[in-house]
């Protein structure tokens, strides 16, 4: 008996903190906020949450006790502990998060004073920040603003005498205090001082590589890519687009070769190839999406980029960092060039170079070539008609090729996809004593016609050769193309037998659904370039239209507009307002008095609600009940804390809607 008693009072305390429904609200909303980390947490600390929330509901609503502080400490020490394990560190973006999250559903079996669930909104708070940290798309940052706004709720809930009241009229003011604060907001966003990087940035260097290019190439890298169609980069264009067999866009140059890998030199050759613009010009504008590579993209061939680079004698371009944020850059391009004219054989012989046995057959059929051909120029003619006559096939799922991946290609299977036309069209011409190089990249893109700029997607991935002719110098040599011409003309899904394989986006059907997707991109790109990656260069020609000189002007600009904001808000909150209507108790308590008048029980100016009941009671003891649950149930709504089982309001307009005197 006493076991039941202790856990009621325990109850009864939980629930004066919180009561269940504010409770429920609170852990659903937390539970929100860490879920978006659930799928790179570890698993345990995941369940540790969802355990603890549970743990602590069934606190309240069946009078559990929460656990002792030796038992929260112990399992703390025991998270840590998980945690460095799990990452080696106790410190970055990963481990980082960790910690937070698995504190954060261990505060919650400390919830016994108003303090510590203030304690718990905060690092709910601090746990949406960190989500910006990994995913900043637009739905992720209107996700994080919801659970904001839901969290504010909840704070005012939680620090108002009996909180579980009046949800709407909580959540209506944590609304109002949002939409006051994003003047504020814009304002700051627009003049604070830009630091060069993305808006969210935190280093972070284990983290690994994202969906994209590779700094080498095997026999199905490619073809892997070309099943995603996440966006790789998008490019606006300050003219006319070029035509799709001109949509070569450039990436990482593989000379090196082991046999059945291509790779990027451990060093580049110290002679720099001389690059002669021989046509006009492309200039566009690159957006590139994070791939935590150093590579960059141009159209083949890049003249000018304004991004801090390098370029190597394979003029392959590259960047100072990592990329592991989002990039914008403006280039211009060469539609037709001359790379590298006057190379002479001793930094050439690289390009030629074969592992020691390997390829046999490949390198026999070489020499035949060899023997028939008349310099480079008709060799390269012969063995693109070879590719062309014999029936070779164009797949995305070629067979396994595990002994010889260019002899079993050429002589057995003769089914490949880009990788391996490009590998076995180098491998060939080395044989043959001519210098080549395989450089992957992206071929084609398609106009948004939402936006006007060309998307190219994962799915646009490719790999080609470059033929080292003398006199020429370097030129673009792709065999698919003469395999597949659909694949340069058209697309992937054009060239392939079945398509189905690829995804709505890459396959380019006209329907509805594509059509809102291009429409959604749109958007995004929108917030990627105006909000994500605004720095300093945007942010210069803003304060330039206000004739702003610099970031001091804007630091006195934005004190300014926030003192001014600030007033404004502050005068509208203290200006007299218009009287509220009457309060809903006492309008229907005043309901009840004039139903009592007419039947001339007129109620006395200075007669409290007990006083005047009592004498209506007196005076006519068949009302004595109903007079009396009327006064009670007014009472109880005007003056007793609210109760979450019962609705005093609702009962007492119940009651003097059905009060009757004499049949009125």
């Amino acid at each position: 008996m006493f076991g039941l008693r202790h856990a009621s009072r325990h109850r009864d305390a939980v629930t004066q903190l919180l009561p269940h429904r504010t409770l429920a609200l609170l852990l659903l909303t937390l539970s929100a906020v860490a879920l978006p980390h659930v799928l790179r947490l570890p698993w345990w600390i995941s369940l540790g949450f969802v355990v603890c929330a549970a743990w602590r509901y069934l606190v309240a609503v069946r009078g559990l006790r929460l656990p002792t502080r030796g038992l929260l400490l112990l399992t703390t020490c025991v998270a840590m502990v998980g945690i460095f394990l799990t990452y080696g560190t106790l410190l970055g973006l990963d481990a980082g998060v960790a910690i937070l999250t698995a504190m954060l559903g261990l505060k919650l079996l400390e919830l016994r004073r108003r303090r510590d669930t203030n304690v718990t909104l905060y690092l709910g708070y601090f746990l949406i920040v960190t989500q910006l940290l990994y995913v900043q798309s637009l739905p992720m940052f209107a996700y994080m603003l919801l659970l904001v706004w839901a969290m504010t709720t909840l704070l005012i809930s939680a620090n108002r005498p009996g909180g579980g009241q009046a949800p709407l009229e909580h959540a209506r003011l944590a609304g109002t205090m949002l939409l006051q604060a994003i003047p504020i907001m814009l304002v700051v966003f627009l003049l604070f001082p830009r630091l060069p990087g993305p808006l969210w940035s935190m280093p972070d260097t284990d983290r690994t590589a994202t969906s994209g290019l590779s700094d080498s190439m095997e026999p199905g890298s490619i073809s892997d890519l070309s099943l995603s169609d996440a966006v790789a980069f998008r490019v606006e264009f300050d003219d006319t687009p070029p035509l799709p067999r001109e949509r070569y866009w450039r990436g990482p140059v593989l000379p090196e070769y082991d046999g059945r890998q291509w790779q990027q030199p451990k060093e580049s050759h110290p002679v720099l190839p001389v690059l002669e613009p021989l046509a006009g010009e492309i200039r566009y504008t690159v957006t590139l999406e994070p791939h935590n590579r150093r590579w960059l993209i141009a159209l083949d061939m890049p003249l000018q980029m304004d991004v801090s680079a390098r370029v190597n004698s394979e003029y392959h371009v590259s960047s100072d960092q990592r990329i592991s944020n989002r990039v914008r850059y403006s280039a211009v391009s060469a539609r037709n060039y001359r790379l590298g004219a006057e190379l002479h054989d001793d930094s050439l012989d690289r390009y030629r170079e074969l592992p020691e046995g390997s390829h046999p057959r490949a390198q026999a059929l070489a020499t035949d070539w060899l023997q028939q051909a008349d310099g480079a120029e008709d060799l390269i003619r012969i063995a693109l008609t070879h590719f062309r006559e014999q029936p070779f096939h164009y797949t995305l799922q070629p067979p396994l090729m595990p002994d010889d991946p260019v002899d079993e290609f050429l002589f057995e299977h003769r089914r490949g996809f880009c990788e391996h036309y490009a590998s076995a069209f180098t491998v060939l011409m080395r044989a043959a004593g001519v210098p080549a190089r395989v450089v992957t990249g992206y071929q084609g893109g398609e106009i948004n016609p939402s936006g006007g700029y060309m998307i190219v997607r994962q799915s646009d991935a490719h790999a080609w050769s470059e033929v080292f002719v003398e006199g020429d110098g370097w030129r673009r040599v792709d065999p698919t193309g003469w395999v597949a011409p659909e694949r340069i003309e058209s697309g992937l899904a054009d060239a392939l037998e079945d398509p189905a394989g690829l995804s709505l986006l890459s396959r380019r059907e006209a329907s509805w659904g594509r059509s809102l997707q291009l429409r959604w991109d749109a958007v995004n790109a929108a917030w990627d370039r105006w909000v994500l990656a605004y720095g300093p260069e945007l942010q210069a020609q803003l304060l330039q239209r206000f004739g702003l000189a610099g970031w001091r002007d804007a630091l006195l600009l934005m004190t300014g507009t926030v003192i001014v904001l600030l007033l404004l808000v502050a005068l509208v909150l203290f200006l007299p307002r218009h009287r509220r209507g009457p309060d809903p108790a006492a309008d229907a308590w005043e309901r009840f008095c004039r139903k009592l008048a007419r039947a001339g029980l007129q109620r006395a100016p200075h007669e409290g609600p007990k006083d005047y009941t009592e004498r209506v009671a007196a005076r006519r003891p068949d009302l004595a009940t109903a007079v009396r649950e009327v006064a009670n149930r007014y009472v109880a709504s005007r003056y007793q804390p609210p109760d979450t089982e019962s609705d005093h309001l609702r009962a007492l307009q119940r009651s003097v809607a059905a009060f009757r005197v004499d049949g009125r």
